[in-house]
C-alpha cells in the first residue's frame, strides 16, 4: 500500500460530510460486509443522507460484494425514488425508510442473514455478549415476529406496516432478531454500523460454539455498559475499518470512486 492510499484509508471518515463521501463509503460497506461474512447474495446496507436527514442511499438490488456508487439510488422516508429510476429496487427497502423515521439518531441501517446468527434465530436463543467486543451488540435484544403479526408470510418485509412494526420492536436498541428470518441493525455511522455488524456476528459464532462445551460465562451488564461506545468514532472503530478496507485491497476489490 503506497502512501496516498494510506492517507486515503485515514480520511475515509471525514469524507462523509460530502455526497460523493458517503456514496463510496456506503458501496465500500457493502462489500466489506460481504467480505466478513455479514451479508452474502442477500441483505442491504443504507446511509442517511448527509445534508437531507429525510432521505437515504441504498443500493440497487445486488449482490453486496457487487455494489459500486453508480447503484445507489436515493430515497425519501416512505422509501419511494427522489428521481425516477429504472434500477431495480430491493423489496425490503421499507425496514430502513421506516427506521429512520422512528429514529433521528440512526445514520445507516442493515438487514442481514449472516450464517452465525442463523442457529439463534431458527431456535429463537438469545443473544448474549460472551467476549468484550460483543457487547457492541447490547444485551437483551427485542425480537420481531412477523407472522405473529401479520399472518403467515413469505418473510420479506415490503410494506410500510410492516417496516413501522419492526422499527417499532427496535425501540431504542441498535439490533433486532427477526424470528425465523434474521437481523437488523441501526448505526450511528456507516463505519459504527459495519464494527456492531461484524462483531456482534463474531460473538453470535462464539456464543453458539461454547453453548456446545457447556454452561457460558455471559458479560454483565456493567461489563456490556463499560465496553459499548455510545456510537461516537473511536480508534478501534478506524483501526478495524482500515483492517477490512486492506484486505478488500489486497484482492483488488475495492469500489470504483464516484
Amino acid at each position: 500500500m503506497d502512501m496516498r492510499e494510506g492517507t486515503e484509508l485515514r480520511t475515509a471518515s471525514k469524507e462523509t460530510n460530502s455526497i460523493d463521501g458517503i456514496k463510496y463509503e456506503l458501496a465500500l460497506a457493502y462489500r466489506i460486509m460481504a467480505n466478513e461474512g455479514v451479508v452474502d447474495t442477500f441483505g442491504h446496507v443504507s446511509a442517511r443522507h448527509p445534508e437531507r436527514p429525510d432521505r437515504y442511499f441504498m443500493s440497487r438490488s445486488r449482490a453486496p460484494e457487487l455494489v459500486e456508487p453508480n447503484d445507489l439510488v436515493e430515497y425519501d422516508l416512505d422509501s419511494v425514488p427522489v428521481s425516477p429510476s429504472n434500477l431495480a429496487p430491493y423489496s425490503e427497502r421499507v425496514i430502513h425508510g421506516e427506521i429512520y423515521k422512528a429514529r433521528p439518531d440512526v445514520m445507516a441501517v442493515c438487514h442481514h442473514h449472516a450464517e452465525a446468527f442463523m442457529p439463534l434465530i431458527v431456535t429463537k436463543r438469545d443473544y448474549v455478549p460472551v467476549v468484550h467486543l460483543g457487547s457492541v451488540g447490547g444485551q437483551d435484544l427485542p425480537w420481531w415476529d412477523q407472522r405473529a403479526k401479520f399472518g403467515d408470510t413469505n418473510y420479506l418485509v415490503v410494506n410500510p406496516e410492516e417496516g413501522a412494526s419492526l422499527a417499532e420492536a427496535l425501540g431504542d436498541k441498535m439490533m433486532v432478531l427477526m424470528n425465523r428470518h434474521g437481523v437488523t441493525v441501526a448505526g450511528t455511522s456507516l463505519i459504527d454500523l459495519t464494527f456492531r455488524c461484524v462483531y456482534s456476528c463474531r460473538n453470535a459464532e462464539f456464543q453458539r460454539l461454547a453453548e456446545l462445551s457447556g454452561e457460558i460465562d455471559p458479560l454483565s451488564q456493567g461489563d456490556v455498559d463499560a465496553g459499548s461506545s455510545d456510537g461516537g468514532m473511536t480508534t478501534g472503530h478506524m483501526r478495524a475499518w482500515e483492517h477490512w478496507t486492506v484486505r478488500l485491497q489486497k484482492d483488488n476489490w475495492l469500489p470504483p470512486r464516484p
